[in-house]
């Protein structure tokens, strides 16, 4: 199946269990991997054919930046549900990282990977 991958792709918010994690946004990196058939776009080299990225990547950052998730499964998980509404994605492969949240490492994160049955 191909992919459009979204890398690094940085947003502030609300997260984590400590009340200090929760007085100021954080800073969070996403990536994500859609896994659709992508032949109908290349073949007509359509706008219409394709899936719009841009507006998935603007709908993710406006979830994200009003979010105020305990855990970065969760939020983890509904990136990966907002990436599903898209019909023609199949599988949605999602990575959200806390930089600086352990000391001695650059950063901490999940993956979850969510298809669409």
């Amino acid at each position: 199946m191909d992919r459009i991958l979204i890398k690094d792709l940085l947003a502030r918010c609300i997260i984590g269990v400590n009340d200090d994690e929760r007085r100021e946004e954080q800073d969070v990196v996403i990536n994500v991997a859609l896994y659709a058939d992508l032949r109908p776009a290349a073949r007509s080299d359509r706008f219409e054919d394709a899936i719009d990225y841009r507006a998935l990547k603007k709908r993710i950052l406006s979830v994200v930046e009003s979010s105020q998730y305990y855990l970065v499964e969760a939020l983890a998980e509904r990136i990966a549900q907002i990436c599903l509404e898209n019909p023609d994605v199949q599988r949605a492969q999602v990575t959200v990282e806390k930089p600086s949240a352990l000391r001695f490492a650059r950063s901490v994160g999940v993956e979850v990977t969510r298809d669409r049955t």
